[in-house]
């Protein structure tokens, strides 16, 4: 079925307090989709963000983003009152993440010594249900608090290394403490399900996200060092990257530890089949990040300043593939298999079976044998105008070259500058792809300004967001519209 939809993250929905959440607005926002005659809504990753605010750095791979929550049901529920809230920032064009983390934990702090949840069978549940990752998490994260927000690299030894009797003094040092985070975890996950249903319910279904790789400052390195490569002490001995490209002379630094993906392997991949069954509880298709890192990853040493000195080693290709099909059965997933594709990751992308990514605002840097124009697309693959990582389609017509400008307007048969926008949408919508996916920027114009992420850059990135008013009726009887003459669903 040809479908099409969406991109917009949580954090981006209009809210009261700063940074969108599961409130009203989110559910506004799906009844706005259903009205546009869309069937997906894509988000970013859900989980905690630390240093740089990235949705791809989170401090667990299971947990969820505190920030989300919506504190007018916590007011409904007697726990905290209006004015414990704050200003009202629903006119505020980007997030401010520091005044964020400054406030938010001091509000939720209260609503849950406030709150009776200890005493809730649903609470009780959701703590036992998901005790596998919550118990380590919660645990995690009252030390970092405890350690002034260090990563556990710079605890002291004994919890560093999870010694038996360290772990026992911690928890009950700082039972307070973890109680109140597995709070948080309680009614993230009680708000995102309740919005999830109610988008099902209206014919959305939800496209999250799977980031490749966790940071090392996380609640899953602490656990699980197994896992990674880790020398004696637990520090990294490579690191996550890519090489030196047209994009970047010195490559990219992403500082992730890499896997050891023979023990994956011995464990039939155990760690990830959970991971993976815990994001289908959270989201109806998964986007699977930087899928060439299954079938060669590049290894930088560590300690290197940047990523020119890494080289490629071969990853599980295939056979974890495999084992998620067998365990898991059959799913609905996207690989995100963009940048330089060597044969071998396109045999994998194929022998998957998982629908690839195409985004148009790569197709007019080239001639017109490039994989990225729609005339070279097969039915297998979801198209997208742009992607968080892409400036843009207004952003990119400022400072594309010339000659790059000028081949999309003959492409897509436009005269006029002003007109390339809407005649990318066509061609997304109009496309032989079954999935088409826009960022919600590209449809209301926006420039630069509204950029999502620039890669290798901190300080400007995730903080952009919807105001209220902008997502009008009419924008939405136009993107029906563009559905109904595409055939999409």
């Amino acid at each position: 079925m040809r479908r099409s939809g969406v991109l917009l993250p949580v954090a981006s929905i209009p809210s009261k307090y700063g940074i969108g959440a599961f409130s009203k607005e989110c559910y506004e926002f799906v009844d706005f989709l259903g009205r546009a005659g869309q069937s997906l809504w894509q988000i970013l990753p859900l989980g905690p963000t630390g240093y740089g605010d990235s949705p791809y750095q989170s401090f667990s791979t299971y947990a969820g983003n505190p920030y989300f929550i919506d504190l007018d049901r916590l007011i409904e529920a007697g726990w905290i009152t209006a004015k414990d809230c704050g200003e009202e920032l629903s006119e505020q064009r980007y997030v401010d993440y520091g005044k964020i983390y400054e406030t938010r934990f001091h509000i939720l702090r209260k609503a849950y010594r406030n709150s009776d949840i200890e005493s809730s069978e649903e609470y009780a549940a959701f703590c036992e249900k998901n005790a596998y990752w919550l118990e380590d998490y919660a645990l995690y994260m009252a030390v970092k608090h405890a350690f002034g927000g260090k990563s556990f690299s710079q605890w002291d030894r004994d919890i560093r290394f999870r010694e038996p009797e360290a772990m026992r003094q911690y928890r009950e040092k700082y039972a307070e403490e973890i109680g109140f985070i597995r709070f948080q975890q309680f009614l993230f996950e009680e708000q995102w399900l309740a919005l999830k249903e109610y988008a099902n319910g209206r014919g959305i279904r939800i496209i999250g996200d799977i980031p490749i790789y966790v940071a090392y400052d996380s609640a899953d390195v602490w656990a699980s060092p197994e896992l990674f490569q880790l020398d004696e002490n637990f520090l990294p001995t490579a690191m996550a990257g890519c090489p030196p490209d047209v994009f970047s002379a010195t490559g990219q630094l992403w500082g992730n530890p890499l896997y050891r993906w023979e023990y994956h392997k011995e464990t039939g991949y155990d760690w990830w089949m959970r991971r993976i069954s815990r994001c289908y509880e959270l989201y109806d298709i998964l986007r699977i990040d930087h899928f060439r890192g299954f079938d060669e990853y590049y290894s930088i040493p560590y300690g290197d300043p940047t990523a020119e000195f890494g080289h490629w080693e071969k990853g599980p290709g295939y056979d974890i593939f495999q084992v998620m099909k067998k365990k898991l059965g059959k799913r609905d997933v996207i690989a995100e298999d963009l940048g330089f594709l060597t044969p071998s990751v396109l045999r994998l992308v194929k022998k998957s079976g998982y629908p690839g990514m195409k985004v148009l605002l790569f197709a007019f840097d080239g001639g017109s044998d490039s994989e990225y124009l729609p005339h070279n697309y097969g039915k297998n693959a979801v198209v997208y105008t742009g992607t968080h990582d892409n400036d843009t389609i207004e952003g990119w017509l400022g400072s594309a070259k010339r000659k790059s400008v000028s081949f999309a307007g003959k492409y897509l048969a436009v005269k006029r500058r002003k007109d390339i926008r809407e005649g990318m949408i066509r061609a997304a919508l109009s496309s032989v792809a079954e999935t088409a996916v826009v960022p919600i920027q590209d449809y209301l114009g926006l420039g630069n300004e509204a950029r999502m992420n620039l890669p290798s850059t901190l300080g400007t990135n995730w903080k952009w967001r919807l105001l209220p008013g902008e997502l009008t009726g009419e924008l939405a009887d136009q993107m029906a519209e563009l559905a109904r003459l595409y055939d999409r669903h």
